[in-house]
């Protein structure tokens, strides 16, 4: 307004002057300036304006100055007054004879005021779809919220009311009076939440739109919002604090009861542990049984056939023997008796028997000691082989012959020989090189 005045004197347009008054008048309104907005109404030259527009905009500024202070103005007979005179500026605005949308809008107050609402509601609600200006749309939905509130229509109030709402959010405008209602409204029906965001915010656009009118209209509603939704913030807290200590004593129980179930369930661990361990020191014990006594079954028939063979060839030996010392034939006796040839056979054939034997009982047993050992370390028989001299000293290990004495004296090596084929042999292995003879024992 104050730069509308500055530009004043170059445009040359009298009635210009008369409408930096009226503008003047209603944001010291707003203010709550009231003696301000009338001093500056007094000023102007009403019978000079010939622009109807402008004068128009002039009675309704009166009339809202009026209406203000109706509404703020404690002594009812002034009260009265001011509304008669609001009324008599409304009046005017009707004589004008301007059938524009503020035309509509002042008819449609006038019913209001004169108790017709069902008509002003029917005047109105026409002129949402007109293509008005969000301004004028704005007064229209709060007319309307007006007299859905005198006919008790609650729903259809705050409907329009939300819409204004909206509408001066759309218009960045902080001087309203529609969020406020609609705060009260919310109130009422209980939702204090939205009750007290709404009314907190209307506070804080009057602030900062220095519109004391509307902060004026807040203050007398808020106390009451703020006391019960304090209110219900201390109940939400002691609800709040109730349940935590509600909580903490379940949460305690809990963790007594967790320490207790940890307890038992490690203690119930332990005993299934050494269950397990017995259970399967038992299986083992019991595979070694089975194994211990096929091997014994194996071994203890071979035996006896080995010693029945052994009885015969020595009975074909000493007859042979007989023989060339009964033809005299002494030469061929020292010879005979002096030929290493029959022992060496006779140990090829045990050998060869106790490989066929042993691989009866672990057909699997050179793949599987070959996997304990490095892919350079696999050791295999020759064809006509079923056991090397390597091979056959694990076997016996894997027997249970782990005595480097009977294993020399079986295989008729000497102890150092034993020695350095297992050590050999223990080198080459994958994994662990002191359990090596035990995974061959598990094989």
């Amino acid at each position: 307004i104050n730069m509308k005045h500055k530009y004043f004197p170059l445009l040359n347009n009298p009635e210009l002057e008369d409408e930096i008054l009226i503008n003047r008048a209603e944001v010291f309104g707003v203010m709550g300036m009231y003696n301000e907005a009338k001093n500056e109404l007094d000023k102007v030259n009403k019978a000079n304006i010939t622009n109807k527009g402008l004068l128009g905009y002039y009675y309704r500024t009166r009339r809202a100055y009026y209406g203000w202070l109706a509404d703020y103005t404690a002594d009812d007979n002034a009260s009265k007054c001011y509304s008669l005179k609001t009324e008599i500026y409304r009046d005017s605005i009707s004589q004008l004879g301007i059938t524009d949308i503020d035309f509509k809008i002042n008819q449609a107050e006038r019913m209001i005021y004169d108790g017709d609402y069902r008509n002003a509601i029917k005047a109105l609600l026409p002129l949402l779809s007109d293509s008005i200006n969000l301004k004028r749309k704005v007064y229209v939905n709060y007319t309307l919220s007006d007299a859905y509130e005198a006919i008790g229509d609650t729903s259809s109030q705050i409907k329009y009311l939300a819409s204004t709402a909206i509408m001066d959010i759309k218009m960045s405008e902080r001087e309203y009076a529609s969020l406020q209602k609609l705060a009260l409204l919310m109130y009422h029906q209980g939702n204090l939440d939205r009750a007290y965001n709404y009314l907190s915010c209307s506070m804080e656009d009057a602030v900062a739109a220095n519109a004391r009118l509307r902060f004026l209209e807040v203050t007398q509603i808020y106390p009451i919002i703020d006391n019960a939704y304090q209110k219900k913030e201390a109940e939400k807290q002691n609800a709040t604090r109730r349940l935590l200590i509600g909580i903490s004593v379940l949460a305690f129980l809990l963790i007594i009861a967790t320490f207790y179930l940890y307890y038992w369930m490690k203690k119930l661990s332990v005993m299934r542990r050494n269950l397990y361990k017995a259970n399967k020191k038992l299986v083992e014990a019991n595979r070694n049984l089975a194994q211990t006594g096929k091997i014994k079954e194996v071994y203890i028939a071979k035996y006896l056939d080995r010693c029945v063979v052994y009885l015969e060839k020595l009975e074909q030996y000493r007859r042979s023997l007989e023989k060339l010392a009964m033809a005299s034939k002494i030469d061929q006796l020292f010879k005979a008796i002096r030929s290493e040839e029959f022992i060496r056979d006779e140990r090829k054939l045990f050998y060869d028997e106790f490989d066929r034997s042993f691989l009866d009982l672990f057909p699997n047993f050179v793949e599987d000691f070959n996997n304990l050992l490095t892919d350079d370390g696999k050791i295999y028989p020759k064809k006509d082989e079923h056991l090397n001299t390597e091979l056959r000293i694990f076997a016996l290990i894997r027997l249970g012959v782990t005595d480097a004495n009977r294993i020399a004296h079986f295989l008729g090596y000497s102890l150092a020989t034993v020695y350095n084929y297992r050590s050999k042999i223990r080198n080459k292995a994958k994994g662990d090189k002191d359990r090596f003879e035990q995974d061959v024992m598990n094989l």
